[in-house]
């Protein structure tokens, strides 16, 4: 009680009051600050409404500005194009006008052409009808003429008293004879003008391509001889009961003659690289000193190989002193081999670099490929290197190898025909014959058997005395002219012309020689009186 009292003591009513004037303070307080608050927040959407409002105008303003200016660009680009499109078709129009324009004129031309087509037409069929008219003239002219000459005929038969056979025959005779006369002037003639222009050319350019090529004059010769350095060797080279000199017989091939000739032993065969492959071998086993059968075989197969491999080197070395590249290997092997082999005593391979040096000259005076000359003139004895070996003549074999290895037509023909063997289908091939003929002939290039020699003119003299009209015939300077004494009663000037030139033509024909032959054919007559 005492408690309770106490407290209603405290709590006073003025306490009472002052608290409930601060709540109803503290509420009003919230009240009017949530108020305050509420109007602030309207205040400030407000403005911010206002805000969006001036933004939206504006994007507004912005987005009317762009449409105006995407309208007026699309307006400027749809007005360049229609002026590009009326641009593009005026030019069309133009170029319209311009292929009229040329439309019209070449219908004009093809007008004019028609017109000109008519009238060459309308002239052709003028002309087509003179020209009918003319015929049927002249096949009435014809056959008047055939009834003239009929006639003309019969009355010359009547007259004359012979038949057609006879007056044929009649006929025949004298225009035979007056031909032959005609003949004989007309080589008169021709033989002077070739004589005056073609003679003095081709001497020219012969002296030109022997001047410019001068070789030696002296003939190289295989030799088969041996020397030994005393007669003692001679009994070691025959060996023990002869067994040395059979194996070296045997291994080489060749005859190897032992006699009684001083510091010499002599090796004989028919193909010269075999004699020349046992010279070499022979010297070999003399200066080595061991010679039996065993070392004999040995040093024989190394010379075969050495000999080989040396006319390989020989065949080069042709070929590159005549400027002739790009051979066959074969056919630079056969080449080396003509080394040994000689012809009257003159080398071969010298022969046949001499005549590549000509022909090559011959053919660039007269503006022909020099290279393919040299190759042609190189190339032409090449059978020489086989013939021993095989079947035919060297012009044949020579073209038969240089066609088998890839050589030109040119090449192969020149080998085939530098004798004069067929007829000249290449300039070339006259070339080489004539260069040939020109190694061949100069002095001291051959020697001739005097049996051979002395057949040969006999021969010339011989055919030339089979010719009607011919008295004596007689050659001189060495078989390269003949002198024929013709019968004057016999033949006159113009037949004896014709003679020269047939006598010329069999020689060529029928006879063997080197270089050319001159005829001369000497006509005189002389009449003899005494005054008494």
């Amino acid at each position: 009680m005492l408690r309770r009292g106490k407290v209603n003591q405290v709590v006073n009513p003025e306490t009472t009051k002052l608290l409930i004037g601060l709540f109803l303070g503290l509420s009003v307080g919230v009240f009017l600050g949530l108020f305050v608050l509420s109007l602030l927040t309207r205040l400030g959407v407000r403005k911010t409404r206002e805000q969006a409002a001036e933004i939206l105008a504006l994007a507004h303003t912005q987005a009317e500005t762009i449409r105006k200016e995407a309208d007026l660009r699309v307006k400027e680009d749809a007005i360049a194009r229609r002026e590009h499109l009326e641009r593009e078709i005026e030019d069309a129009r133009q170029a319209q006008r311009e292929q009229e324009k040329r439309l019209e004129k070449r219908n004009d031309l093809l007008d004019q052409k028609l017109e000109l087509i008519n009238k060459k037409e309308r002239e052709f069929d003028s002309v087509q009808r003179f020209l009918s008219d003319r015929q049927e003239e002249l096949d009435r002219r014809g056959n008047e003429l055939k009834t003239l000459l009929t006639e003309q005929r019969e009355t010359l038969q009547r007259i004359s008293g012979l038949g057609p056979e006879d007056a044929r025959s009649l006929l025949l005779e004298r225009l035979d004879s007056e031909l032959r006369h005609e003949a004989g002037g007309v080589i008169l003639r021709h033989e002077q003008v070739l004589k005056e222009t073609c003679g003095q050319k081709a001497r020219e350019i012969l002296a030109t391509a022997i001047q410019r090529y001068a070789s030696g004059h002296t003939a190289d010769t295989t030799t088969s001889l041996v020397d030994i350095p005393s007669d003692d060797m001679k009994g070691r080279i025959i060996g023990r009961e002869g067994r040395n000199i059979r194996a070296f017989e045997k291994a080489t091939g060749v005859d190897v003659i032992v006699d009684d000739t001083p510091g010499v032993v002599i090796v004989s065969a028919f193909d010269n690289v075999r004699r020349e492959t046992a010279k070499l071998a022979l010297e070999k086993l003399i200066q080595d000193g061991r010679i039996h059968p065993t070392r004999i075989e040995e040093i024989v197969k190394e010379t075969q190989e050495e000999m080989q491999e040396h006319i390989r080197q020989v065949g080069r070395a042709a070929a590159q002193e005549a400027n002739v590249p790009g051979l066959h290997e074969k056919l630079i092997e056969y080449l080396g081999r003509l080394k040994f082999r000689t012809s009257y005593s003159q080398n071969v391979l010298r022969h046949s670099i001499e005549v590549s040096y000509l022909t090559g000259m011959l053919a660039e005076e007269i503006g022909m490929d020099g290279a393919l000359g040299r190759r042609c003139g190189l190339l032409h004895d090449i059978g020489k290197a086989i013939d021993h070996e095989m079947e035919g003549g060297h012009p044949a074999l020579g073209a038969e190898l240089t066609k088998r290895f890839g050589e030109g037509k040119e090449v192969v023909h020149a080998a085939l025909g530098h004798h004069d063997d067929l007829r000249v289908d290449y300039l070339y091939t006259i070339l080489t014959a004539a260069a040939d003929a020109i190694s061949a002939s100069r002095p001291g290039a051959r020697r001739e058997t005097l049996e051979k020699y002395v057949r040969r003119l006999e021969e010339l003299e011989g055919l030339v005395c089979g010719f009607p009209g011919v008295e004596q015939a007689y050659a001189i300077q060495a078989g390269r002219e003949v002198r024929v004494i013709a019968d004057s009663g016999r033949l006159d000037d113009a037949a004896a012309a014709k003679l020269a030139r047939d006598v010329a033509h069999a020689i060529q024909q029928q006879l063997t020689y080197p270089g050319e032959v001159k005829v001369t054919v000497l006509r005189e007559t002389r009449n003899v009186e005494f005054a008494r």
